[in-house]
């Protein structure tokens, strides 16, 4: 049993780790920059050590001063969460090398996974189809115009590295190609410090479905359904669910198709810990591979809500060299559950970032209603980081059930003093096609167009 972990994260996933680490009576370290002295992660830990200033990349993306935290305060192990070092195969490496336990996938597999290239070429090996693209980084200008002139226009250029909807770029012409191609460099090696791009076949109205899967040391293997993340705006998830409606109500035979899809990849990678194979599917029920994201993902609260299963716990004991004393067949589900993410954001001045104090703040609760957030009244919201406050999560028996659940979770949820994204996620909880599952990765963009946004505002 591990006796302290540190926790290499802030925020709500910092917060959720802790409280997993809590209910095994495991100690916690929490690292912090200056600017989140007062973060409630910092609060809650048994030990808390400041490692830079507010940047990322002067605290939260410093190895070498994370592993003096853990060596300072002796501890057995470190959980990445999500974002900044979690898909990082270098720092796995280090804890291995200092005898620190990585809570996550060992450092061999994040290597083979982490250029989202080479991830491609691994689901081709599996028999998993791939959307055409380009055959690993495209290098410059001219090998970025000849691969999207022979997939054919649109195309997706996507960050080798990391997650998050940071570092991709939609283009359906040569000029709009050039600029995507520099911007999505350039953004991969803000976040990710690495700019490594390549190229595929952007396929339009698509269904961006993924697959939890879970591994452990000896070998074992399996997935715990799917997830519907098909509710976005510029790649990044607003609203999850899981069962997918459209494998519910249209191709209930994709669940056993994709997820054994997922199971060979990750058994091909040699896959341990919590990971998550991110499919799209098209309106004919056909399925690519997309990537696979090598960490829990911030939506992993609705698979642990029809499952019954605590994720991180998993994550913990599986790291300490625990079978997972579960079999495919052990996995039973119950329910429908719908995550909203609240963000910091202005929906009504093009989702601008909204830093700050907050001066009221008041919980949601009732049956069938989570809410993992590091946010309360009084806290400033630092303007460093990504704008992710909370994650509203409803369960139900049924779908309907989730639906109206949220609806009135997201009226009761009160936060004054910044702008957040709970008006416009309860506009798509009352659109007549969410409310059917009749929606795509298109959805969003359609929602703010014309006089629909209008609609929004009304009922803001």
């Amino acid at each position: 049993m591990f006796e302290k972990i540190l926790v290499a994260n802030r925020g709500e996933i910092a917060v959720r780790i802790i409280r997993a680490c809590k209910e095994l009576n495991i100690r916690t370290v929490a690292v912090y920059s200056e600017v989140d002295v007062n973060s409630m992660h910092v609060q809650m830990a048994d030990e808390a050590i400041c490692i830079g200033k507010g940047p990322a990349q002067e605290s939260y993306l410093r190895i070498d001063r994370i592993i003096s935290a853990a060596e300072i305060t002796d501890v057995d192990a470190i959980h990445p969460g999500y974002g900044f070092l979690a898909e990082n195969g270098h720092f796995a490496d280090v804890c291995e090398n200092c005898n620190i336990r990585f809570i996550g996938p060992r450092s061999s597999a994040m290597t083979a996974l982490e250029n989202k290239a080479v991830s491609r070429d691994l689901a081709k090996k599996a028999g998993v189809p791939t959307p055409p693209g380009s055959d690993g980084i495209v290098e410059n200008e001219q090998d970025a115009l000849e691969t999207a002139r022979r997939v054919g226009y649109p195309v997706m250029i996507k960050a080798v590295a990391g997650g998050g909807g940071r570092g991709m770029r939609i283009a359906h012409n040569d000029m709009a190609l050039l600029k995507g191609y520099h911007t999505a460099r350039s953004e991969a090696e803000k976040a990710f410090g690495n700019p490594g791009v390549y190229i595929e076949k952007y396929i339009e109205s698509s269904h961006h479905i993924e697959f939890q899967i879970f591994g452990d040391a000896k070998g074992n293997i399996i997935h715990l359904g799917e997830r519907d993340c098909s509710i976005q705006r510029r790649n990044q998830k607003i609203i999850e669910e899981t069962p997918s409606p459209l494998i519910e109500d249209r191709f209930k035979d994709l669940r056993k198709k994709m997820g054994r899809a997922a199971v060979r990849i990750a058994e091909l990678a040699h896959y341990t810990n919590a990971g998550t194979v991110e499919f799209i599917v098209d309106d004919h029920g056909q399925y690519y591979f997309l990537e696979v994201n090598k960490r829990i993902q911030v939506e992993h609260p609705i698979t642990e809500e029809v499952t019954g299963i605590d994720l991180v716990q998993l994550q913990i004991q599986v790291a300490m060299g625990e079978p997972m004393r579960l079999s495919q067949s052990d996995i039973q589900f119950r329910g429908h559950a719908i995550e909203c993410r609240i963000n910091a954001e202005d929906p009504f001045d093009d989702f601008c970032p909204s830093p700050g104090r907050i001066q009221m703040y008041y919980a949601p609760g009732g049956r069938g209603v989570r809410l993992d957030s590091h946010a309360y009244a009084g806290y400033v919201i630092p303007p460093h980081y990504d704008s992710l406050i909370g994650k509203l999560i409803s369960f139900g028996k049924t779908r309907r059930e989730a639906i109206d659940r949220m609806s009135r979770a997201l009226n009761e949820h009160l936060i004054t003093g910044i702008k957040t994204t709970i008006p416009f996620e309860q506009a798509i909880l009352q659109d007549p096609n969410f409310r059917r599952g009749v929606y795509s990765t298109t959805f969003v963009d359609q929602l703010l167009g014309g006089a629909r946004l209008e609609l929004i505002e009304d009922r803001a």
